[in-house]
């Protein structure tokens, strides 16, 4: 007696099914982007800058910054950090707060401010500064805010205070409420004032753009100040760029080149900003040693090998599987086992000097895992 036919089950039915009904035209993969695309991937950036930034010169405060935080700069210039010190990542050590990216924001509303009105007695004139944050993604959380601003004008005896409102679109300076006041002892530095928590909440995204009205009186009777410059040093933190481990870079070099067949280990490779075409806009570093690693993992090189770290106990029971019987299984693959990070001062799309921080962009140290 022949043993009962078995119905098809559910699966097959369904696979059938999709195979008799029409399928729709398949769609066209994605063409793979240029190498021009795929590095201001790697670095985060949304686009190219278009066209040549407005010439303006580097705040000084952002290149302490950039020279505190690249490795690669302190290598070739004076050590400012001490031997031996690691940098803890996320985290702008010289400001004393969290965050990867630094921006230097020019005030917006200077060309267009109009004179200064004549002073009435015992009257100083108001000013309305116009800051674009636009640039800022709506994943970076501010960290510090620091409204930075320099006056002319002669000494007070007694001081002045400093009240700054929120100025709303049109309606000239004042008439907003009062964010904060403070006392300005002189006026020889800088004036710096911090924003955050009091221009927008903490724990907040920063406002697509930011109009303050100031003002600065003498505590006794003196001249008025005029005021010269206003900028905003905004500091944020974008989680998708951090990570939980700094790991510090080995004085090791790589090696020039090399034939594929020999050991594993880190191989040169220097990225050039000006042959992508991003000299115009990236004010340092001109390029950065990104290499890459290359070499058999074989025995027995897969053992060891010089500008390289020991391989994984699994990596050396591969190679011992593939010597033994080839055909068992492949052999472990040369990749990084430690990498390091870069920092890039640029010029963004709103002509702001930005300094960005990138963990993981340089290999130092090669491996067969």
């Amino acid at each position: 007696m022949p043993p009962p036919r078995r119905r098809p089950g559910r699966r097959v039915l369904f696979l059938l099914l999709a195979l008799l009904l029409p399928s729709p035209p398949p769609t066209r993969a994605p063409a793979p982007p240029g190498p021009a695309a795929a590095l201001l991937q790697a670095l985060g950036l949304p686009d190219v800058h278009r066209g040549a930034p407005t010439p303006r010169p580097v705040p000084p405060v952002m290149w302490r910054l950039f020279r505190h935080r690249d490795p690669q700069e302190a290598r070739v210039g004076p050590r400012r950090t001490p031997q031996g010190t690691t940098l803890r990542p996320c985290h702008v050590e010289e400001l004393g707060v969290a965050g990867n990216i630094v921006r230097h924001i020019p005030d917006r509303g200077a060309p267009t401010r109009p004179p200064e009105p004549a002073r009435a007695a015992g009257q100083c004139p108001e000013w309305t500064v116009v800051f674009d944050l636009a640039a800022v993604e709506p994943a970076e959380r501010p960290s510090r805010a620091r409204l930075e601003l320099r006056f002319a004008a002669a000494e007070a005896p007694f001081g002045w205070e400093l009240s700054i409102t929120q100025a709303a679109e049109g309606a000239g300076a004042g008439g907003g409420p009062v964010l904060l006041r403070q006392a300005v002892p002189t006026l020889r530095t800088p004036v710096r004032a911090e924003l955050l928590g009091a221009a927008w909440p903490r724990n907040a995204s920063a406002p697509r753009s930011l109009r303050l009205a100031l003002a600065l009186l003498p505590r006794a009777s003196a001249g008025c100040a005029h005021l010269a410059e206003a900028s905003l040093l905004l500091v944020t933190l974008d989680p998708r760029l951090c990570h939980p481990l700094a790991r510090p870079r080995r004085e090791a070099e790589p090696a020039v080149g090399g034939s594929p067949g020999g050991a594993c280990r880190t191989r040169r490779l220097y990225v050039s900003f000006r042959e992508v075409g991003w000299h115009r806009w990236v004010i340092a570093p001109r390029g950065f040693l990104a290499n890459y690693c290359q070499g058999q993992c074989a025995l027995p090189a897969a053992l060891s090998g010089p500008g390289g770290t020991a391989p994984l106990n699994h990596a050396v029971l591969r190679a011992l599987m593939h010597a033994a019987a080839p055909g068992a299984g492949g052999l472990p693959c040369c990749v990084p086992a430690r990498l390091s990070p870069i920092s890039v001062l640029f010029f963004d799309n709103s002509d702001n000097v930005v300094l960005r921080h990138y963990e993981d962009m340089v290999v130092d140290e090669c491996g067969c895992r």
